[in-house]
Formats: structure tokens, C-alpha cells, sequence
């Protein structure tokens, strides 16, 4: 109990629980994206399971946290000697190539996670333009689907995030505290957000750009080429803030038209 009483820890868990609240934002996206061809009950199940099982995953992951960090440690297999130095050019320092060469089970996590959400993003794209999204949805049974969707990618998430958590600080305590309270915070933010990215297809759109963005990162990484989460989310805070007033002068333009009409 001595250690609460201590400001490094109140610290340590203010700034991990903001990170992990960030990093979130990726989960819930995805969450919001996955269920929104799910209705009713199910769609409420597999937010339910989308949210909390992330949490699950990662105390699972923290509790194992020496056994994670070995993911990244030793590798399973390296490209043909030469071969990096072609692909990223003669000029390229020792470590891109050692990072290029060299591939771990970490590495192998992130590439396919990110590209799952290459296709799962372009397919959702490809179905919101083409209008045939809630036909495919009637036409089967997605339920099982959606579940087995949410779980792939919160291991990849899941990855992500305990990774930062170690990077954070070495009090278990403190990882899992900021893990139960950005859970908390999604839980509460998944509902109003998947109602309002269905309400509206541009900011629909826009969250699947993100997706895409995302994947690109972790294929990224994967590949031993890390690009500062930093970039990403001022990218997509910045389309938000303009499709924000896009929204706002649409129903301003419409509420206009309602009055003049009438």
C-alpha cells in the first residue's frame, strides 16, 4: 500500500491510462466498424466482447509480460543475405537492415494484423460505395464472423499496447490500473460512437481511412520500419476537425432549405 502514497506512481498511471485511452481509439474503431452490420442483441454482444475481451487479453498479456517481451528477442527466420540491402538501398544504415532482415514472432503478429486490417478496411470501403453492404449483411450469418474478427485484431492491439505499457513503466500494478480504466472509457465511448459513425457515412468513411492507416503502420513495423503513432493521430484528429464542420454546415445548408420550403 506504500506505493499509492508515492506521486511516481500516480503519475506513472495518469500517463499510461492517457496512452492506453489513445491507443484505444484504434480498438474502438474497429469495434464500431466490425458490429455495424450485427443488429439488435448481437450487435450489443459483440461490442460487449469486442471491449472487455480486449481488456481480458491484455491483463492476460501483462501477467505473462517476461514471456512477451521474449516475442521480440529472438528471431524465427532472416531474409537471404543481400537482400535488404537491395530493397532499401545501398545506403541504408546497419540497424534498418538488421530490423529488415531479421523477422520474430512479434514482427510475423504485426504483419498479418495489419494486413487483416488492409482488407477488412478496403472490403468495408468497397461495400459502402458499391451500396451492397447491408444485402451482404442480410445474406448471412455474420455473428460468428464478427467475433472471430474482433478477436484477431485485439490480440494485435492487445500487442501493441502492453508492448507501450512496458515501455511505460515496470510496476504491474500500474500497467493493469491504466488497462481496467481505459477499458472503462471505451465501454462507455463504443456505443454513442458506432451510432454516430452508422448515423453518418462520410465520418464512417473517414474511420476506415483510418483503419487503413493503421494497417499500413503495423505492416510498418512488422516490416522493422516504426511510424510515430504521433503522425497518425494528428492526421486523423485533423480530417475529423474538417469533417466536423463539413457535418455542421450540411445541416445548417439543409435546416436553410426546410425553412425556406415551408
Amino acid at each position: 500500500m506504500d506505493i499509492l502514497a508515492t506521486p511516481a506512481f500516480w503519475v506513472s498511471l495518469s500517463a499510461l491510462t492517457f496512452l492506453e485511452i489513445v491507443l484505444g481509439i484504434d480498438n474502438l474503431l474497429f469495434v464500431s466498424i466490425a458490429i455495424g452490420k450485427l443488429k439488435g442483441k448481437q450487435q450489443d454482444q459483440a461490442r460487449r466482447v469486442g471491449v472487455w475481451g480486449a481488456m481480458i487479453l491484455r491483463i492476460i498479456m501483462l501477467s505473462g509480460i517476461f514471456w512477451i517481451i521474449q516475442l521480440d528477442e529472438h528471431p524465427l527466420f532472416a531474409l537471404p543475405e543481400g537482400w535488404a540491402a537491395l530493397i532499401l538501398g545501398m545506403s541504408a544504415d546497419a540497424h534498418a537492415i538488421e530490423e529488415f532482415t531479421y523477422f520474430t514472432i512479434k514482427d510475423l503478429i504485426l504483419l498479418a494484423g495489419g494486413l487483416f486490417l488492409l482488407v477488412k478496411g478496403t472490403q468495408e470501403i468497397h461495400a459502402s460505395v458499391q451500396g451492397t453492404h447491408h444485402e451482404e449483411a442480410e445474406a448471412k450469418n455474420d455473428f460468428n464472423a464478427v467475433l472471430l474478427q474482433l478477436g484477431v485484431i485485439n490480440i494485435v492491439f492487445s500487442l501493441d499496447s502492453v508492448i507501450t505499457a512496458v515501455g511505460m513503466t515496470d510496476i504491474l500494478a500500474v500497467m493493469i490500473a491504466a488497462v481496467v480504466i481505459s477499458t472503462l472509457v471505451m465501454a462507455i465511448a463504443a456505443k454513442p460512437l458506432a451510432e454516430y459513425i452508422e448515423e453518418n457515412p462520410t465520418m464512417k468513411m473517414l474511420a476506415l481511412a483510418f483503419i487503413l492507416l493503421v494497417g499500413v503502420a503495423l505492416v510498418a513495423d512488422g516490416l522493422g520500419f516504426h511510424i510515430p503513432r504521433g503522425y497518425l493521430y494528428f492526421a486523423i484528429a485533423f480530417s475529423l476537425g474538417v469533417e466536423l464542420l463539413n457535418i455542421r454546415a450540411r445541416r445548417r445548408d439543409e435546416a436553410a432549405a426546410e425553412k425556406a420550403a415551408h
